[in-house]
């Protein structure tokens, strides 16, 4: 036992102690937003009001280009198949895994990161709370094709509604998500190809959201919003906290490995 406790914890940068704790404020992030689903999935009426007031919105501006964006896509059916995988697949698992690359690597930045997460989802329940919409891939009348869908099967879209909330279009989490990881990603990776491909992170998930209909242009721009607001929120934070929040991109101390002997940041 204790052999297995020595072997494991040393490459956990703080001990099990705060590779738990950090899990727990994951975990308990994914049940506020099954509550607040929960509180949400009545109002279904509401949520296509507002989703057709974001259409409105739109085609006031005149930059209600979905459809036509959505449509011009259906013609290359490899590009479509593409998005509807990253859809599916790589906002939870490119996000997750992210955030353990970074929590066992580059254990300082951590912190900062996981603080602007949590801020992030605070600010997108309190967003879906006060705003449910719906995603254009539900308004048909407008000529949107729900892709995902066709492309899955109901099983399988269905088994994908566990994790997404159908009435949380606004703001787009996917977008605030890739913003969050990327421009860290970018500060922290040193090789330039992995760079590049970072900086196009955010661009390509915006792509897959509205080629899918999963957003408007619009959700994705108040996600954005979201994860520079949080940013500046963890930032602050960073303030208060300096030793333990503030961004950093130097090793974890030499005491952190063992389990034992670091200091570990809440």
């Amino acid at each position: 036992m204790t052999r297995t406790w020595y072997w494991s914890s040393r490459w956990l940068p703080r001990g099990w102690f705060d590779a738990l704790r950090q899990l727990t404020l994951f975990a308990g992030a994914y049940y506020a937003y099954r509550i607040v689903r929960g509180i949400i999935d009545g109002q279904t009426a509401v949520a296509f009001d507002h989703a057709r007031s974001v259409v409105n919105l739109e085609r006031n501006m005149g930059l209600f280009f979905e459809p036509g964006f959505q449509h011009w896509a259906l013609g290359l059916p490899w590009l479509v198949d593409i998005a509807d995988w990253a859809y599916v697949n790589s906002h939870f698992v490119v996000t997750t895994a992210f955030l353990v690359w970074l929590y066992l690597a580059r254990n300082s930045a951590y912190y900062f990161v996981r603080n602007m997460f949590v801020v992030s989802m605070g600010l997108a329940i309190l967003g879906y709370l006060a705003y449910p919409t719906a995603p254009p891939r539900m308004l048909s009348e407008w000529g949107f094709t729900d892709t995902v869908t066709n492309a899955v099967g109901q099983g399988h879209a269905n088994a994908a509604k566990l994790l997404f909330n159908p009435y949380a279009a606004m703001p787009s989490m996917h977008v605030a998500f890739a913003l969050m990881i990327a421009v860290p990603a970018v500060k922290l990776i040193s090789t330039r190809a992995l760079r590049v491909l970072w900086l196009f992170y955010p661009v390509f998930v915006s792509f897959v959201v509205v080629v899918t209909a999963n957003h408007f242009w619009l959700d994705g721009a108040v996600g954005a919003a979201v994860a520079a607001v949080s940013g500046y929120a963890a930032y602050a934070l960073g303030r208060i906290r300096p030793a333990a929040w503030a961004w950093r991109t130097d090793p974890a101390p030499e005491t952190a490995g063992t389990g034992l002997g670091a200091e570990a940041p809440a």
